[in-house]
């Protein structure tokens, strides 16, 4: 932590940067207000308390101020309109309270606004650039005095609370318009059939926004869009059928975000030169050929109505890194063009009616593979041995089909399990895909996975967890020992079917385990006691096995309850309130037993009345006569006054000898 008192003395400096600090709460000191010269401050995301200090507003020369992302209260100081250089302002994400204060409207250098607070009267920020208003409780209409400002290239107003119509009086002046974020409002657009913008957007978010009874005609014209996300938008029945959507996505898309608006029909073969795709949540019935262009990096399609095969033109998205298809009506087998995509970290079939064997490709060709999803599905046969070619895997579920046959004993080639730096897994829920003007293009993977016992959707699954999921199939021969190399991994799920033979110890090796199910097999001997070791382990099921002997008992396994445990035969233990041969019985002892515990109380009660008297009588055998006859007791206070004064002296003796041997 950076003593921020130690730079009182830098009277003359011109550039400060504190920023991703922590500086506990503490306030802003003032004493920053005498730095005259200072034309830029950065003290964004360094937890700084209390309120902003009206002596920032002596810093005459200063250019830019980032305060976001603190814990500031308060008022925001009016004295901030006297810093009539400054260029940027960032106040967001603090706790600040009250409106923008009039004075701020005077700066006419600003060119970057991001504040908090009710939206002020913006006509005098002609010099503004980039307005973000983002993330706050903004309320009522857009004023149009966001028409004034000519100079504007970035508007971000999403996640607010805002209202009303957006119509061209708000844009028609913004010809240097490129960013415009109206995401997560109460907006209804509505411009006029034959208004012409006159800017080109990069990225536009309407998710959310009402788009009136006519599709807006000017998106046609859009062609440098990099990220037009239209998600439940409110388009209504006529413009619902894909193929007759009035957008032209032909240029230089990169992202369409088209997903949860009741889309029915088929995609249409506009999407050439689309970056990623995101049609999910929608009632689309069929695909076209020509689905997309070799530039697109992402597809998802999922949660729609498609059925029929997949098409073989899939295979000439050769760039593809993310292909997601659940939930769909798809048939069939995989279709052997797909072993092209060999760029794929996720693929996402999971929850059609898609059979056959999984094809052995998979393991050969797409070696990338992060997410591999085939769950609830009808695929027979073995798992390929060829999976194992898969080192960078980190989940892989085959749950709820009809494999047959054991599992793969070369498991410990999944390389990336291997890894134990895992961070605990947690269900997140948000947006997928995302772009700024000072960000990459981002898509945010998810996939669903059974987690205790439902079903739940994780985003970024592979930055959070390493899973194996072989449940409720047909699979035989043993729990392989291979397993208990994977050391990175989190849970772990084989039940529901026909495994035999022992649990290996081997699996007490896998210290990140939180889940572990190997329910309803016909798993036999003992629980091994090297479970016991796996601190993490949150959800543990071994019931409906033919498991024998005692259950053991210690750290872990003791918190678990007999649910875990229930439905073996020959299973003992604590867990299940059930004795094992050779322990006495659980309850009441009879007989013998209360005899010999009869015997230990009285002998333990005899030992105790022996000390007490013992101590009674040595207590008042010595001090009695001390305190009850006066020659005893006056002959015993000389002896303490005695033995006080031949300390003392000692003590005075000894200190004069160390004195005269350090002066000598």
């Amino acid at each position: 932590l950076i003593n921020i008192s130690s730079l009182i003395d830098l009277q003359n400096i011109e550039y400060l940067n504190l920023s991703n600090n922590d500086f506990e709460g503490s306030y802003i000191p003032k004493f920053m207000g005498s730095f005259t010269n200072l034309k830029y401050l950065d003290l964004s995301w360094s937890r700084f308390g209390g309120r902003i200090p009206y002596e920032l507003g002596n810093l005459s020369k200063l250019e830019y101020l980032d305060l976001k992302w603190n814990s500031l209260d308060g008022a925001i100081p009016s004295q901030l309109g006297k810093l009539t250089s400054l260029q940027h302002l960032d106040l967001s994400l603090n706790s600040l309270s009250g409106e923008i204060p009039s004075e701020v409207g005077v700066l006419t250098s600003l060119q970057h606004l991001d504040l908090k607070g009710p939206i002020p009267n913006l006509s005098n920020f002609t010099s503004l650039r980039a307005l973000h208003l983002s993330n706050n409780r903004l309320t009522g209409e857009i004023p149009k005095s966001i028409g004034l400002l000519h100079e504007l290239e970035s508007l971000h107003l999403q996640d607010n609370y805002l209202e009303g119509d957006i119509n061209e009086w708000h844009l028609t002046n913004l010809s240097k318009l490129e960013e415009l974020d109206l995401t997560d409002n109460s907006l209804s657009l509505k411009f006029g059939t034959t208004w012409v913008p006159p800017f080109q957007l990069y990225n536009l978010g309407l998710a959310s926004c009402k788009l009136g009874p006519s599709f807006p005609s000017w998106l046609q014209n859009q062609s440098h869009l990099v990220f037009p996300d239209i998600s439940d938008a409110g388009i209504d029945d006529f413009v619902r059928t894909i193929p007759n959507l009035p957008i032209k996505l032909t240029d230089d898309y990169k992202l369409i975000i088209l997903n949860s608006n009741q889309l029915e029909g088929e995609i249409p073969a506009f999407l050439s030169h689309a970056y990623a795709l995101d049609f999910s949540n929608n009632e689309i019935s069929g695909l076209n050929t020509f689905l997309c262009g070799k530039r697109a990096k992402f597809l998802d399609l999922s949660n729609n109505k498609l059925s029929g095969k997949i098409p073989q033109s899939m295979g000439t998205l050769v760039n593809l890194e993310a292909l997601v298809l659940r939930h769909n009506n798809f048939i069939g087998d995989l279709p052997f063009t797909l072993k092209n995509c060999t760029r794929l970290d996720i693929l996402d079939l999971s929850e059609n009616l898609l059979s056959g064997p999984i094809p052995s490709w998979i393991g050969q060709s797409l070696q990338q593979l992060q997410i591999l999803s085939l769950r609830v599905n009808h695929f027979n046969g073995s798992v390929p041995v060829h999976l194992c070619y898969l080192r960078q895997i980190h989940i892989l579920d085959l749950s709820r089909n009809n494999l047959s046959k054991g599992i793969p004993t070369c498991l410990r080639n999944y390389t990336a399990m291997m890894e134990s730096r895992v961070i605990t897994s947690q269900i997140v829920m948000g947006r997928r895909i995302s772009s700024t003007s000072i960000s990459p293009l981002i898509y945010d993977s998810n996939v669903l996975l059974m987690w205790k016992g439902q079903d739940h959707m994780y985003w970024n699954p592979e930055n959070l967890l390493k899973s194996i999921d072989l449940s409720s199939n047909d699979l035989t021969g043993e729990v392989s020992k291979e397993l208990g190399y994977l050391l990175g991994l989190v849970s772990l799920n084989l039940s529901r079917n026909n495994l035999h033979g022992q649990i290996p110890s081997e699996i007490g090796n896998l210290n990140s385990l939180e889940f572990l199910d190997l329910s309803r097999n016909h798993i036999s001997g003992k629980i091994p006691s090297t479970l016991s070791k796996i601190d993490r382990l949150a959800v543990l099921d071994l019931s409906n096995n033919d498991l024998n002997g005692r259950i053991p008992w210690g750290r872990q396994l003791q918190t678990f309850d007999g649910s875990s445990f229930e439905g073996n035969t020959n299973l003992c233990g604590q867990q299940l309130n059930k004795s094992c041969p050779g322990d006495k019985p659980i309850g009441t002892p009879e007989g013998e037993a209360v005899d010999d515990e009869d015997e230990d109380s009285i002998f333990y009660g005899a030992l105790y009345m022996s000390l007490g008297l013992g101590f009674f009588t040595g207590f008042w055998g010595l001090l009695g006569p001390i305190l009850l006859w006066k020659p005893w007791r006056i002959a015993y206070q000389r002896f303490l006054i005695r033995l006080t004064d031949y300390i003392l002296l000692m003590v005075e003796v000894n200190m004069a000898k160390c004195h005269m041997w350090f002066k000598g």
